[in-house]
């Protein structure tokens, strides 16, 4: 079995489109039966519609797990993560920025490398990468990477993208040490991972479905920088 697993907040504009899509392309690719896969979307507290329309299409192979208080995207993913119940679990997010190919080229990945434990995308490794991203956005994009490289200590070429795998004894590894609920979770599972002695592979990834972000820049990156420091104070004692 093969487990996806979405996060929502506030989604009732898109999530009707999003899960049909995403039930068609994994019935087209992995098969109709409640054994082959299954779709995990993870309810954060929204505060609009988002749940009576989960509800609605929730059957089989769709699966909702929901909760009354907002607690962070981290909180959400971490979740379903662990809840999951595949030999490979994907998280990604509502929007399917990524597009739905990725979770296909990804399995195979992991399926021919068996000695990798976990599958980031990375947009820093794709030559259109950051094609849809205005020049703004590009300059904050860099700043923050090379904040989490210099500072943060992190390996790897990208680890904010929205779309990653993890074999499910390491997604349990991982996912149970996890403990931030907000967006520096990514920066977080990344560290967890090296300390545990894990195999992390990249493959490249480009926006396909352009979105506004929900982030509030100024906000919400002094506060990934608050998480940082306490996340990498604690991985220290791990």
């Amino acid at each position: 079995m093969i487990s996806l697993v979405i996060p929502v907040y506030n989604e009732q504009e898109i999530l009707e489109y999003t899960i049909k899509s995403v039930k068609s392309f994994m019935d087209e690719n992995f098969g109709v039966n409640r054994d082959s896969y299954e779709v995990i979307f993870v309810n954060d507290g929204s505060r609009d519609n988002t749940l009576a329309i989960a509800e609605k299409f929730a059957c089989g192979n769709i699966k909702i797990i929901s909760y009354e208080q907002n607690c962070g995207k981290g909180h959400a993913v971490r979740t379903g993560m662990l809840a999951a119940k595949g030999g490979v679990i994907f998280f990604t997010d509502c929007d399917l920025a990524y597009g739905l190919d990725v979770i296909r080229e990804g399995y195979a990945i992991l399926e021919k490398n068996k000695q990798a434990d976990v599958l980031i995308g990375s947009r820093r490794i794709h030559e259109d990468g950051y094609a849809s991203y205005t020049l703004s956005r590009k300059i904050l994009s860099l700043g923050f990477f090379t904040i989490l490289k210099v500072y943060g200590g992190i390996k790897q070429s990208d680890s904010q993208s929205g779309i990653k795998g993890f074999r499910r004894e390491a997604a349990q590894k991982i996912f149970s040490l996890c403990e931030t609920g907000g967006l520096a979770f990514d920066f977080e599972l990344l560290l967890i991972a090296d300390k545990l002695g894990l195999k992390i592979e990249e493959m490249p990834v480009k926006i396909i479905n352009h979105h506004a972000s929900k982030m509030n820049i100024m906000r919400d990156s002094v506060r990934m920088l608050k998480d940082i420091a306490n996340i990498k104070k604690r991985i220290k004692k791990l």
